[in-house]
């Protein structure tokens, strides 16, 4: 009798394995696919500059509304426009997995052509998450990072546009599947790259600090994250109450 409860434990043991180590494998496997897919549509496409229809890289401003391009990556991407500001025309132009140096060198083919009055600028988390990957190139990757930004502030004023430039927003928990492509480094990185940003501030450059509105102890907080790097509607909601009082408080020349 013993022996057929100690058997049926076995089963029910390896059965719950097996079922642990499929579901494991396809996790893996659509987190493979998901890389694969993206590595290969960089490939095809490096700037991300077909991401846009052609008719949406022309002027599409409503003359009647002050014009607001969102500009940057995912995080610019999955940024809604903030509701209950009619006198303004928000246009996305945010592409997602894009380094710095990928977003400043689209500027001229998605940002330019559109003559916005107003540019919203979040761009760099993608450069230093590969810090820990590549620890020896910490420096010039930060280096980079400061170079792009201010290339993007000099363009976006040339063409007469004020930039609200925000803070990079602070990174969520680690999930247990990435710890060992981390480091401690990432959050010091975004902190400089942040410091760095509160110096351009200017007459033409707004500096929107996100990090303060989203953070709690250096990390965002559960209720605004959605994963490591992004954020929920709750966080966007956040965001976009402090973006309206910005907006309507512009003076303009």
């Amino acid at each position: 009798m013993k022996s057929v409860h100690r058997l049926r434990l076995v089963i029910i043991f390896l059965s719950i394995a097996l079922l642990v180590s499929t579901m494991l494998n396809w996790f893996l496997f659509i987190q493979g696919k998901e890389y694969y897919l993206q590595l290969n549509e960089t490939r095809l496409d490096p700037l991300g500059l077909e991401h846009y229809p052609s008719e949406n890289r022309q002027n599409i401003t409503d003359h009647g509304k002050t014009s607001v391009v969102f500009f940057g990556d995912s995080r610019v991407a999955y940024w809604p426009a903030p509701p209950n500001l009619p006198q303004f025309q928000f246009i996305n132009r945010g592409i997602g997995a894009q380094t710095s140096a990928q977003t400043v060198q689209r500027f001229d083919y998605h940002v330019k052509p559109l003559a916005p009055q107003i540019i919203i600028v979040q761009i760099c988390i993608n450069d230093l998450k590969t810090i820990p990957l590549f620890p020896t190139r910490k420096e010039t990757i930060i280096a980079k990072c400061k170079e792009n930004i201010q290339n993007i502030v000099t363009q976006s004023i040339d063409i007469g546009a004020i930039v609200i430039l925000t803070t990079l927003f602070p990174i969520g928990k680690v999930p247990i599947e990435r710890k060992l492509f981390w480091s401690s480094d990432v959050a010091k990185s975004i902190d400089e790259v942040n410091g760095y940003i509160y110096s351009l501030q200017s007459p033409n450059v707004i500096i929107f600090d996100t990090y303060s509105i989203l953070a709690d102890k250096g990390v965002a907080q559960d209720k605004v994250a959605q994963d490591l790097l992004h954020l929920n509607r709750m966080g966007y909601d956040a965001l976009n109450r402090e973006l309206g009082h910005i907006l309507t408080n512009i003076k303009y020349r």
